[in-house]
């Protein structure tokens, strides 16, 4: 009864928001969708610009119904990117996401997976274990659908660039997201509830977890071929009160480690001040740089940039990370492995046997570490380091917590540059807007 009288309201506002903006309303309990349009045009549209295609009367023109049609900057740039005039009727929010739910996004992800890939199955160079290719997980039809619903998120993800995949449960359905430019956005409808446990049961077996542990953090790895070259998945499981949350961090190292090649400090942003400033430091031959932010805020890529500055054939650059995101020429690079024993500060301790002239440390998260790292400093390494803290400030605090002495810590130290990651406007798609006063 309560569900009745809740749509009956969405259905009352629904219809005065029409009347009062002079657009047409629909009520879409009777509606009966055209697949052949909902397949025409992108899923990933639907789902951010939250809107129903009802009918195409000619190429050059689109029906949709929208719960929200005061956005008329929103409505503008969907308009845009469909190449079509949008005429505009207004439906109860709750309709407009249940047709939504109801479309087939893995299946059409997927058709458009299996016509780019080639099967072929590759080796982790880490631990000498098969990877996966997505050529064979989409091309075997007799694998369940969820199994190719998993394949196709992960297919989706990275034709789209994104950073992460997040899989969060919620009490009545299971939400996923990609990250893009640093920001979430919805990758497909909500999923039943239902499914949350099987999608999850996936991922764990493709990382190779324990599928039968649900109260407790797991983290794991895989890879996938994608477009002929190796992609890296990092897997975290998180329990959660509505199931387990699940985060996937890609890390296509080959792509990046081009674009890595041609790097400077330059093009990342800093201004002419600050740049020069921080040219100077860590040209200096000895001593410690530390970049402080949140995660994904680039500090990796900032200590990446320097190195490749600074790199030349006089001088031995090794670097020890967790892991190793992008690869260098000319520079030796360590991944953590702390299942075997080696942790930062066993590698460091090594690294320094190593006669090196310049350390980076991917992060210093102990007081070993730290211990280790300060003393490089002040015997004549130049070591780039990064450490989680909002601003320089909170950088002494966390060094004083892991037991460092200040005047070995201010000794070593040449600077501390703390930095946020901004987001830039894309050439092409930007355009000026008016600002209402």
């Amino acid at each position: 009864m309560a569900e009745t009288l809740t749509l009956d309201a969405e259905l009352e506002q629904a219809k005065e928001l029409a009347q009062r903006y002079q657009f047409e309303f629909i009520d879409l309990r009777d509606f009966r969708p055209d697949l052949e349009l909902l397949r025409s045009i992108p899923l990933e549209y639907m789902v951010h610009y939250e809107f129903l295609p009802l009918e195409a009367p000619d190429h050059s023109l689109l029906v949709i119904a929208v719960a929200d049609p005061t956005d008329l900057a929103r409505l503008d740039e969907l308009e845009a990117k469909l190449d079509r005039r949008l005429v505009v009727k207004v439906a109860a929010p709750s309709q407009v996401r249940d047709f939504l739910k109801k479309t087939d996004p893995s299946q059409r992800v997927l058709d458009k997976a299996t016509e780019d890939f080639r099967v072929e199955v590759i080796h982790d160079e880490e631990n000498g274990e098969p990877g996966l290719s997505l050529e064979e997980m989409v091309q075997d039809r007799e694998v369940s659908p969820m199994i190719r619903l998993v394949d196709s998120i992960i297919f989706a993800a990275l034709e789209r660039r994104a950073s992460d995949i997040h899989i969060e449960s919620r009490d009545d359905s299971v939400a996923v997201k990609y990250r893009v430019d640093g920001v979430l956005q919805p990758a497909l409808a909500p999923l039943a509830s239902e499914h949350q446990s099987t999608l999850i049961t996936r991922i764990k077996v493709m990382a190779e977890l324990d599928i039968a542990e649900r109260r407790v953090p797991q983290d794991g790895r895989f890879r996938v071929r994608y477009r002929g070259r190796p992609i890296d998945f990092r897997v975290s499981i998180m329990p959660s009160i509505n199931g387990e949350d699940a985060v996937l961090r890609i890390l296509d190292k080959e792509s990046l480690s081009e674009k890595f090649r041609s790097l400077r400090l330059d093009v990342l942003g800093h201004s002419e001040r600050e740049l020069k400033r921080l040219r100077r430091f860590i040209r200096e031959p000895y001593g410690m740089v530390l970049v402080t932010g949140p995660t994904g805020s680039g500090k990796t890529t900032t200590l990446y940039a320097a190195l490749s500055e600074i790199k030349s054939e006089e001088d031995k650059i090794i670097t020890i990370e967790d892991p190793v995101e992008y690869q260098i020429r000319g520079i030796t690079q360590i991944p953590v492995n702390e299942k075997k024993g080696l942790t930062f500060a066993r590698g460091l301790r090594s690294i320094l046997r190593h006669d090196p002239d310049k350390i980076m440390v991917g992060e210093i998260r102990d007081n070993e570490t730290a211990q280790i790292a300060i003393q490089s400093a002040l015997t004549g390494h130049l070591v780039f380091t990064t450490v989680h803290a909002n601003n320089v400030v909170d950088v002494l605090g966390r060094f004083l917590n892991m037991g460092v002495e200040p005047y070995n810590f201010v000794s070593a130290l040449n600077c501390i540059l703390a930095q946020r990651l901004v987001r830039l406007i894309c050439e092409p798609c930007k355009r000026p807007v008016e600002t209402p006063v």
